[in-house]
């Protein structure tokens, strides 16, 4: 039986406010002053995101009356589902600066690769959960696990999706985690990344958090050999970061780099986003230009501001204050949901939760930290908040099938 009291009202509440400041945000990014010299289909991305927006209200509240064990029992074919169209869209897919993310579906341009990211969370929590007999330290389940996140994370690359595809990655030492892996071997795991990101900064402080990373491994595990592994598989990754920013990566890319590091090099090129970033939020101030009073926002001189630098819009036209509440919404969501995860009974949908708040998570950090240029910029959209309708579809899916399983928590409790 369930309890209209263990429905999660925070958690929809939180959900209006940022699908509110989105909407105010892309209305005022695709319909300002000077919107008629913006191309038809941007000016009609208010409108489409309030169509996309009425079906997801529609699918969570059905998910409601859903029991959460049918999110169970098809996962593996949802999964096989979303896998095939994602490889489909390889091939047939509709190209846009470069990449294939889009199938037409009935007239509607739909990014399969948004629901492979819920298909992967729930095929991987099942597999991880459908015995008690599952653990992470099989070498076989350890592996399958890792193989259900990197085939569609191959095939997300193959799209030219690299941002979604690195958050997708990054979920593997997540569910490992908690799944029962080891603190050390989980941050081992993780240290090409973090060592990664400081060697594109500097190569002697990717050396320096080398050397900490293998201390900190050797003072969780007290094993010499994993330690000196951690070192070893650092000085690779410092060495490969820069054969990579020398010799492998493409122009375009390797520029999106020097942007990060340093966007002084080339203001009027690949440094131009960033700074102009950097510009919309400064000069916000504490209350902000006002609605549509932005020059930033108005005047164009960011590209697709209404999903990448959306953030920057909020920024600019609404200050400290309104950047100030987008954090703190995301902050109580992300709160909210890890607290509804631990009082859950059943381990499926305690992963589920784990592994959605961790896709918010990560969304959130690389959204902000583009626009802030504290991240090199990668594309990614900010949940709720930037236009996108399969983004925003599949990302109220996730919250809809969460606010489920804390509805349904009493009766979904033990393996049958």
């Amino acid at each position: 039986m369930i309890n209209l009291k263990d429905f999660s009202w925070s958690v929809i509440f939180i959900w209006v406010a940022l699908t509110g400041i989105g909407l105010v945000a892309i209305y005022s990014a695709t319909q300002g002053p000077v919107s008629e010299f913006l191309p038809s289909y941007i000016q009609n991305n208010f409108s489409r995101q309030l169509t996309w927006i009425g079906i997801s209200l529609v699918c969570l509240i059905a998910i409601q009356f859903t029991s959460p064990r049918t999110f169970q029992g098809v996962s593996y074919i949802f999964y096989a589902i979303c896998l095939a169209l994602a490889i489909l869209t390889v091939f047939i897919g509709i190209e846009v600066s470069g990449g294939r993310r889009w199938l037409s579906i009935f007239g509607m341009r739909v990014q399969i690769s948004e629901f492979l990211k819920l298909a992967t969370v729930l095929a991987v929590a099942n597999y991880l959960t459908h015995t008690r007999n599952v653990s992470v330290n099989d070498f076989k389940t350890a592996l399958t696990t890792v193989m259900l996140i990197l085939v569609p994370v191959i095939v997300i690359i193959m799209q030219n999706d690299t941002g979604t595809a690195l958050v997708l990655l990054a979920l593997i030492p997540v569910v490992l985690l908690w799944s029962g892996l080891p603190y050390g071997i989980s941050l081992l795991i993780i240290s090409p990344a973090i060592i990664g990101y400081f060697s594109v900064i500097s190569l002697p402080i990717g050396l320096v958090v080398t050397v900490i990373i293998a201390l900190t491994i050797f003072f969780l595990q007290k094993i010499p050999w994993l330690s000196i592994s951690s070192l070893l598989l650092g000085f690779v990754v410092v060495i490969g970061t820069e054969v990579a920013l020398q010799e492998v990566l493409q122009p375009h890319q390797r520029a999106r780099v020097e942007a990060f590091v340093n966007p002084t090099l080339d203001p009027q090129g690949a440094g131009w986003n960033v700074l102009q970033a950097k510009t919309a939020i400064g000069s916000g101030g504490f209350q902000g230009k006002g609605f549509m009073e932005g020059t930033q926002t108005q005047l164009r001189f960011l590209p697709e501001q209404w999903t990448d630098f959306v953030f920057c819009v909020i920024g600019e036209e609404f200050g400290f204050i309104g950047s100030s509440l987008v954090l703190l919404l995301f902050a109580a969501l992300f709160l909210r949901l890890l607290t509804i995860a631990g009082i859950q009974k059943h381990p499926f949908s305690q992963l589920v939760i784990i592994s959605v708040t961790y896709l918010y998570f990560a969304h959130f950090v690389i959204n902000v930290g583009s626009a802030t240029a504290v991240l090199p910029i990668m594309g990614v959209p900010l949940p709720f908040v930037s236009y996108g309708g399969s983004a925003f579809l599949a990302n109220t899916l996730m919250l809809a099938i969460c606010i489920n399983m804390h509805l349904y928590k009493r009766s979904f409790s033990i393996y049958r």
